[in-house]
């Protein structure tokens, strides 16, 4: 016969309550990286090809003719640096500050041309403290 459990019985100690809700928070965290992984898989899979033009060229994609190795190192430093960039883009007045260090590390590094680039994508999209981006439009009567 199953023995009821009883209001002693049953019983959570508070730390119990507290490794609960730990685990469930962990699980529902994972999903969420998972799912987002899928997500991920399958836009990096509809990026790759959007560029490559056609699915027949898919197979040449994978260049054959180098080291499965060193294409596996390319790609996975290609896509730090998709999604990294993906991130300044999509919210770089977000970024302003870590975008500003870098700007300077690539200046003092003396990559002036890069340190450049980065100014300008600055101001395009974190314009100076009350400048507005219309200010240097031209008239027009608008």
């Amino acid at each position: 016969m199953t023995e009821i459990p009883t209001t002693e019985s049953a019983f959570v100690s508070p730390e119990e309550e507290a490794a609960f809700e730990r685990v469930q928070a962990d699980a529902v965290a994972t999903g969420r990286a998972m799912s987002s992984g899928e997500y991920l898989a399958g836009i990096l899979a509809a990026a790759q090809l959007d560029t490559a033009g056609t699915p027949r060229k898919l197979p040449a994609d994978l260049w054959p003719e180098v080291d499965p190795v060193v294409v596996q190192e390319i790609w996975d430093r290609a896509c730090v640096v998709a999604w990294r960039a993906a991130q300044f883009a999509s919210s770089a007045w977000l970024h302003r500050d870590r975008l500003e260090a870098v700007r300077g590390q690539l200046a003092e590094a003396g990559y002036e041309a890069m340190a450049r680039s980065v100014q300008r994508s600055l101001r395009v999209v974190v314009p100076g403290s009350g400048v507005h981006p219309a200010d240097g439009e031209s008239g027009r009567g608008h």
